[in-house]
């Protein structure tokens, strides 16, 4: 999944095409919302499924030790 710089670069990403689409009239486009919506659903899935590496340490540790 995305790293935390990517979510970012992502997050910065929507952020500049709402503004510029918003400023050249265009944030009614259908393609535009969709692309500007499939970023944002990204980001949403990516903070329900990334595991933090601490937590896929502790999930490999033996439990008899």
């Amino acid at each position: 999944m995305l790293t935390d710089k990517q979510s970012l670069i992502l997050c910065g990403l929507i952020a500049v095409g709402i503004f510029v689409s918003g400023i050249l009239d265009i944030l009614d486009s259908v393609l535009v919302l969709a692309l500007l919506a499939l970023a944002f659903l990204a980001i949403i899935i990516n903070l329900f499924f990334w595991k933090h590496p601490t937590e896929i340490e502790d999930e490999n540790e033996d439990p008899l030790e």
